[in-house]
């Protein structure tokens, strides 16, 4: 276990090369073994680049429209129930919504439900007991599996045959060569969309929860962000126009918020890796084939680099930290590639949150459970309703 940020440097970075990404092989089984994360080298790095491009600012930036009438809707929605809400569940569908949005653009109803209701099964199954005993929610999430297998064929082959050329991932995976002209197999494609789609669903969540949780706590920060809100809703014709790209850019106290929920909830609390040769680290053996855990969570937590860090300040991020001190996404080849459309899904969602509607936290039990990431007690009950002010 490494607790240092030259060590975490030294594994992820400089000396990636030495320590490969290591998964329980059940894990592998359910995602699919050809996605992203579950290998290096030149497959990796030639995947890596594509997916990057699919989720880089030039490109996400262009969903902004979509990313607020998902938001929009989930909001009304919660807020036209009346009921109390487990936060958590009802941002893994925000989430995931979003996520097809990225992966597909406009999906068909059709195939969005379907997708939606094996991934969920999936989902359940990712961390139980891997047995194959017919009726385990492992055993279910296999079969699962395979069906979003066949769905995501069915998609693939109409978008073959309407010689649809899109710029979503879906397009690129599709219309990518290697320099030996080769493309990408069906079975490359669909694990590298699950990949996505299951990276992209849970951390988010879990983040947006903890973000409406700090917020919720403290009323100092809550204000601000209010204010720096309410003065971009204002200048958006009282919210009639559509949030730019330029205005996300500005919410800068908002986004400090945003860097310092993911400092105190380190939901990517560590990463595993191991050894793929003997490796000397200042002294110290680290033989081959042992498990090498950089442990996010105690350096952001750490008196050293973050001063009182288990106060909820975003006034620390108006400087930088150190270098390898914040590493919410990981650190290295292997870092979160989605980063920059989670934190744009959670900068569309507060805007209208705080400009919109209020909302309140039901029942004072705090604590953290984690399925695995982290969460607030029972994914946050709380209460949404609409501002007086909005119109329906």
């Amino acid at each position: 276990m490494l607790a240092s940020p030259e060590a975490a440097r030294f594994v992820l970075v400089t000396h990636a090369h030495l320590f490969k990404p290591t998964y329980p092989k059940s894990k592998e089984m359910m995602i699919g073994p050809w996605a992203l994360f579950f290998h290096q080298g030149e497959y990796h790095t030639r995947l890596r680049k594509l997916v990057q491009y699919s989720l880089a600012p030039d490109t996400i930036r262009k969903l902004i429209p979509d990313i607020e009438h998902v938001a929009l809707s989930a909001l009304d929605s919660w807020a036209a129930s009346g009921q109390v809400i487990n936060t958590f569940y009802e941002m893994k569908k925000f989430s995931f919504d979003v996520g097809i949005l990225s992966i597909f653009g406009h999906l068909d109803g059709g195939y969005k439900e379907k997708l939606e209701e094996n991934y969920r099964i999936v989902d359940k199954g990712y961390n139980s007991f891997p047995t194959k005993i017919p009726g385990s929610a492992h055993h279910k999430a296999l079969q699962a599996r395979k069906r979003l297998n066949q769905i995501l064929s069915e998609i693939i082959r109409e978008r073959k045959e309407k010689r649809l050329v899109e710029k979503d991932l879906l397009g690129h995976l599709l219309n990518f060569k290697d320099e030996k002209g080769e493309t990408l197999t069906e079975d490359q494609i669909a694990d590298n969309i699950i990949g996505i789609l299951f990276a992209a669903q849970d951390t988010t969540a879990s983040f947006i929860t903890w973000i409406l949780k700090f917020l919720h706590d403290d009323p100092k920060p809550l204000e601000a962000v209010k204010a720096e809100q309410k003065a971009i809703y204002e200048s958006n014709n009282g919210g009639k126009e559509r949030l730019t790209w330029a205005q996300t850019r500005k919410m800068t106290l908002t986004y400090r918020v945003l860097l310092e929920g993911l400092r105190m909830a380190s939901i990517i609390s560590f990463t595993f890796r191991e050894a793929v040769v003997d490796v000397e680290y200042k002294g110290y053996l680290i033989p081959k084939g042992w498990k090498v855990m950089p442990l996010f969570r105690n350096i952001h937590h750490n008196p050293e680099f973050f001063s009182d860090p288990h106060d909820f300040d975003p006034s620390r991020f108006e400087v930088a930290p150190k270098p390898n001190t914040f590493m919410p996404f990981g650190n290295g080849v292997h870092a979160c590639p989605g980063n920059e459309l989670a934190k744009l899904e959670a900068l569309i969602l507060i805007h209208h949150l705080v400009t919109k509607f209020r909302w309140e936290v039901v029942g004072s039990e705090s604590g953290i459970q984690y399925g695995p990431f982290p969460v607030p007690q029972q994914g946050l009950p709380a209460r949404f309703w609409k501002q007086p002010s909005c119109p329906s």
